[in-house]
């Protein structure tokens, strides 16, 4: 995701600066964009696989042209033979006819992989803050909320579900779980964004959803509190979390607990935390968990329990 919001930060910062030069040209000729044609392939089942109308705005404003979009649904695509191969692993998919003009404006795009030329086409893949995984196992009912264990913001969406759980506010019928979003390589172990004690809290936590599942989101409301202390063993005692028992797996079933979870985010290609996996088809950011039926206490700008508005970020 932090790629993402870097390649639409590029589109929306050059946008900027091709408006600036359409105000001071003086000729007419300047004055007259050319079109870019957007095809966007669509989710049926989804409005995360939909357009995302702020992304076709930064990449027209880039370009400096003026846009011109088609949509088609991904199962109409699929039966076009100038659309068939294309790769639907992620909707919507963002499709730009491709012009000499076009190509040499994304060269560098093209360069890095982040746009990939096509007979016709340049496509532009997962570039939207949301999407959809259709070729992904179905998961109905099930939330799925990706964290770093010291990040702010994972610990702030864990706080608005403590919240709403102490308010009988969650929906009874969904299933909400907890992932971790960390590195692991054979050569180099783990590493994970805030130092080696996040990913050790990591392993502590996953040991604690198995062994003490009911005493799981006490433990997190008490470690939230201050979540980069080192006195995580108080707040265990203070769940009712016998420690010795968590640490004696430390070494062994912990680490292959953690092992997995950094196979799991790297195939769903997370890492900003927090980020959301509804029904294991649908990636979601902060505030567009609140859009769910049944999350719209997820909303990061309603007021916290402290009355205080929760700002919105990613680690």
């Amino acid at each position: 995701m932090k790629k993402i919001l870097t390649v639409l930060l590029a589109f929306a910062v050059a946008g900027v600066a091709f408006a600036a030069t359409a105000k001071t040209a003086k000729t007419a000729k300047a004055d007259k964009k050319q079109t870019v044609e957007f095809i966007i392939i669509e989710s049926e089942d989804y409005d995360a696989g939909k357009e995302d109308t702020q992304l076709t705005q930064g990449i027209s404003q880039f370009l400096g042209m003026e846009p011109k979009v088609t949509k088609v649904a991904v199962s109409e695509a699929k039966k076009d033979p100038k659309l068939a191969e294309m790769d639907y692993s992620f909707l919507p998919l963002y499709l730009v006819k491709k012009t000499d003009a076009i190509k040499e404006k994304l060269a560098q795009h093209i360069q890095y992989g982040v746009a990939i030329e096509k007979d016709e086409f340049i496509a532009l893949p997962k570039q939207t803050r949301q999407g959809v995984l259709p070729n992904k196992e179905a998961k109905p009912g099930v939330l799925e909320l990706f964290v770093m264990s010291q990040c702010p913001y994972g610990a702030m969406a864990e706080n608005k579900i403590i919240e709403a759980q102490k308010a009988g506010k969650l929906p009874e019928d969904k299933d909400i779980r907890v992932r971790y979003i960390v590195n692991y390589s054979d050569k180099d172990g783990f590493s994970s964004l805030h130092g080696s004690a996040e990913w050790e809290e990591n392993i502590r936590q996953l040991l604690i959803a198995k062994y003490y599942p009911k005493k799981f989101w006490k433990y997190l409301e008490i470690r939230n509190k201050d979540y980069r202390s080192s006195r995580w063993d108080k707040a265990m005692e203070e769940a009712g979390i016998n420690s010795k028992k968590i640490m004696k797996k430390f070494d062994t079933e912990g680490v292959e607990l953690l092992k997995e979870e950094a196979k799991y985010t790297q195939e769903y290609g997370v890492n900003a935390s927090p980020s959301f996996l509804w029904e294991g088809k649908v990636v979601l950011d902060f505030g567009g968990v609140a859009e769910l039926e049944g999350f719209e206490f997820m909303n990061p700008s309603a007021p916290a329990a402290n009355g205080q508005a929760v700002p919105a970020g990613s680690c």
